[in-house]
């Protein structure tokens, strides 16, 4: 099955600046954001704290939801949504320390049935981390990514015998990574360890999409030795857009799906895989293979 008929002549080199461009643009939009924000929303798991999930037999506001916990103190608390509209659950996020702890959610859920009645409130999770562990797992997951770029640099400079190719996969990987961190500063959405986990997928799956190319590169390198790197690039590119464009798609239908049906607890799991997937495609398409020719052009 092909995506696209064989034989495309795309000039996507022609249009790497300006690629060049809207990727500088959005990475500078993530960074801006990140900043105006005070840095990520972190969740329970790096922020540290208490977490707590009820559902109400009826529909009711974070705001009344506030005015009940300040009867005890916690009026500060952070209070989201929790999944779709119509299931009236809600994460109550309170950011004090171990020792502070003790009985907190039978304080919370003791409140908040005496305000809706006690069949009106289930508390149905309860997650509590320590701010010197969250920092812990905080600085874990960072060097898990910048490890994983790092043995990814090794690899591709080892594969195809270039450090060009490597530093060419590396710099659209980070690319990938700064958007999609970007994009959750943007929506304001937590960033939790499942997240970090997720960033792992869209690596791996970016340099997969990555790798194919540079494979056909390098065989168009021996069979088009009169033709200039430029045209042997872009050949590469367009040979393998069909297959790039349709194992994207496909895996953007699964991605799509889970992030709509998928329920609350995947949901910015799915969000991450979802703009990892088309931010990965196109880095692979624009980023990735474009940075070689300008890298050697430059030297």
């Amino acid at each position: 099955m092909e995506f696209i008929k064989p034989g495309t002549k795309i000039d996507f080199l022609g249009i790497r600046r300006f690629a060049f461009g809207f990727s500088g643009l959005v990475i500078a939009a993530s960074i801006i954001s990140i900043i105006l924000h005070g840095g990520l929303n972190y969740g329970i798991d790096f922020a540290g704290g208490t977490l707590v999930q009820v559902k109400f037999s009826q529909p009711t506001q974070v705001e009344a939801i506030k005015e009940n916990l300040a009867s005890i103190g916690l009026d500060r608390s952070l209070v989201q949504r929790f999944g779709e509209r119509g299931e009236n659950e809600y994460l109550i996020r309170v950011e004090k320390s171990v020792s502070d702890l003790g009985g907190l959610s039978g304080q919370i859920e003791a409140t908040l049935r005496e305000a809706y009645g006690k069949d009106g409130v289930e508390v149905r999770r309860t997650e509590m981390v320590g701010p010197k562990v969250g920092e812990d797992l905080r600085k874990k997951g960072i060097l898990a990514i910048v490890y994983a770029l790092i043995g990814i640099l090794i690899y591709i400079t080892w594969r195809f015998e270039s450090f060009i190719f490597a530093l060419g996969a590396v710099v659209a990987l980070a690319h990938d990574v700064m958007i999609t961190v970007g994009a959750f500063s943007i929506a304001n959405k937590e960033f939790t360890l499942p997240i970090v986990a997720a960033i792992l997928t869209i690596i791996g799956y970016s340099l997969n999409d990555t790798i194919v190319v540079y494979d056909r590169i390098r065989e168009n390198r021996r069979r088009m030795r009169r033709e200039s790197f430029a045209k042997v690039i872009n050949a590469s590119i367009n040979e393998t857009l069909s297959r790039t464009l349709l194992t994207s798609f496909t895996t953007l239908i699964v991605v799509v799906v889970l992030f709509i049906y998928g329920g609350g607890v995947i949901h910015d799991f799915a969000f991450a895989l979802m703009v990892g997937v088309l931010v990965g495609t196109y880095s692979s398409i624009f980023v990735a293979s474009p940075i070689i020719l300008t890298w050697q052009q430059r030297k």
